[in-house]
């Protein structure tokens, strides 16, 4: 999903400029003739908020330092570049501590104002990341922190708000790795228990003879090896929220207990002579099918109809589509930071690609390719060749072996050895060849061997002979490219950049 950029200017012809050089940059556009409008364009850009503001400073009636001080009215956190014709030291300061993040001098290079644009805009998501998780630590992250695109996802935060305005028990349903945890931590930071303690358990990962201490805490000599007292997990998430995960995995005789805890609001921890009040809002989650689980007696359904008071379905990734763009944004942005690579962006055959696969892992697996695809890309944006193992179960964008070279005449002026890489004869008979029962010939009649030479006496290129060698390897090996680079001598993202690097590579 490309990014809003507003442009703010009263001169119609730097508007159209500027309006143009952004699109070039493949951003969307939105303009505005002066400040009072373009004030109203981001209170109307609710839904799509801009990411970018482009502002001249001199303008009629409200000019661009008075236009600074009311946009903190509207989103604090958008960035601002500000275009001014004089340059000067005072007004740039001026513009500085009014809440710009950088400036351009009319006329704009376009190279600066490219550059300028991609900055910032990678900081802002940085920032928003870093703001995001200290949320997610603190308790406080809302539907508003969640990175959500599509009408599938709308009606998950509608009915998440709703929950959250009571204390009734919540169950998310939907499939491993379509981000339960992150709606449960939105309900409670749109809740009345916004920054207090979220205790998430994965119930799934609990070793089942220690599953009742953890959950409901010990005293201590309340078993071997219990040598003190252990606060539980309901006893942490007092005042705060409990999120179960995968709740459908607790064992039976625990159900009884979490159920008695939820209809009392009490716990009874392992070798305690009383029991112990407990606050606690509770959220599960869960990848089963409970209904079938209870009619087969594998879960209560007593404790199902208690937990599944207030359900919210989690859709797949496949069934929220729109998610899938700005999800990889954030992705490329987060991990290109973490590991220090100078990836900005992908391309529109790649995103098309993630958007065909179905993803049957979800966010988790998109998040995990992402990052895979940045570690081994090479280059500045992410491409086809990036996401091999998707492309290959993706019909239509596999990546595509090119054609293995057809030898070219044998030169004249050159003989033996030296009319071919590898020490192979020069051959102008390969009948006469095969005949010889030489181990030389490939199951397409043609010899191995690359010509060193062209039909003039001249040595090769350099790049055309190594373009012709991955061309041999790539027919031979069938297109494997594990073998392919292994036979090469060269890791698999060397092999494709070279690919791309001396145009080899068909993409989908």
């Amino acid at each position: 999903m490309a990014h809003k950029i507003l442009i703010v200017d009263d001169d119609p012809a730097q508007r159209r400029i500027l309006e143009e050089l952004v699109k070039r940059y493949g951003f969307e556009t939105a303009t505005a003739d002066g400040a009072s409008q373009g004030l109203d364009i981001l209170e109307a850009s609710r839904s799509k908020p801009v990411d970018l503001i482009i502002l001249d400073l001199v303008m009629p009636e409200i000019d661009g330092l008075e236009f600074l001080e009311r946009l903190s009215a509207y989103r604090t956190s958008v960035p601002v570049i500000v275009q001014t014709a004089q340059g000067s030291i005072e007004t740039v300061v001026k513009a500085m501590r009014a809440g710009a993040d950088d400036f351009v001098v009319k006329p704009v290079n376009p190279e600066r104002l490219k550059v300028s644009i991609q900055n910032l805009l990678k900081v802002n998501a940085l920032t928003e990341e870093v703001k995001r998780l200290n949320q997610k630590v603190s308790g406080e992250m809302s539907f508003d922190d969640l990175i959500i695109a599509s009408p599938a996802m709308s009606s998950v935060v509608r009915l998440g708000k709703r929950a959250a305005h009571s204390n009734i028990p919540v169950l998310i349903e939907g499939e491993s790795g379509s981000g339960k945890e992150m709606i449960a931590r939105a309900i409670q930071g749109e809740s009345e228990r916004r920054g207090k303690a979220f205790v998430a358990v994965n119930c799934g990962a609990l070793p089942e003879n220690l599953v009742e201490s953890i959950l409901f805490g010990h005293e201590k000599g309340a078993f071997t090896g219990a040598v003190g007292k252990h606060i539980g997990k309901f006893q942490e998430a007092d005042g705060g929220t409990l999120f179960l995960d995968e709740v459908a995995e607790l064992p039976l005789d625990i159900q009884v207990k979490l159920l008695r805890a939820l209809q009392e609001g009490e716990i009874d921890p392992v070798g305690s002579r009383k029991p112990v009040k407990i606050d606690i809002r509770l959220i599960s989650a869960t990848n089963r099918n409970m209904i079938e689980m209870v009619k087969n007696g594998q879960f209560r359904e007593d404790l199902y109809y208690r937990l599944n008071v207030f359900p919210v379905m989690a859709p797949p990734l496949r069934e929220r589509i729109e998610d899938i763009a700005p999800l990889v944004t954030h992705f490329i942005t987060r991990f290109a930071a973490e590991e220090g690579r100078r990836v900005k962006g992908i391309d529109a055959n790649a995103l098309e690609l993630l958007k065909t696969y179905a993803w049957p892992g979800n966010v988790r697996q998109l998040e995990n390719t992402v990052f895979r695809a940045i570690v081994m890309c090479e280059g500045d944006q992410l491409h086809i060749a990036d996401f091999p193992q998707i492309a290959a179960l993706t019909d239509g964008f596999d990546v595509e072996v090119p054609p293995a070279p057809v030898p070219e005449p044998a030169a004249p002026a050159a003989s033996g050895a030296d009319a071919m890489i590898g020490g192979q004869a020069n051959v102008t008979d390969n009948a006469a060849l095969a005949s010889t029962g030489s181990t030389s010939m490939v199951s397409d009649g043609f010899a191995i061997g690359i010509p060193a030479v062209t039909d003039g006496g001249h040595i090769r290129r350099l790049e055309e002979i190594e373009a012709d060698m991955i061309r041999l390897a790539l027919n031979r090996y069938r297109g494997q490219m594990s073998e392919v680079a292994r036979k090469l001598g060269i890791g698999r993202s060397t092999l494709y950049r070279k690919m791309r690097e001396l145009g080899l590579e068909a993409r989908g």
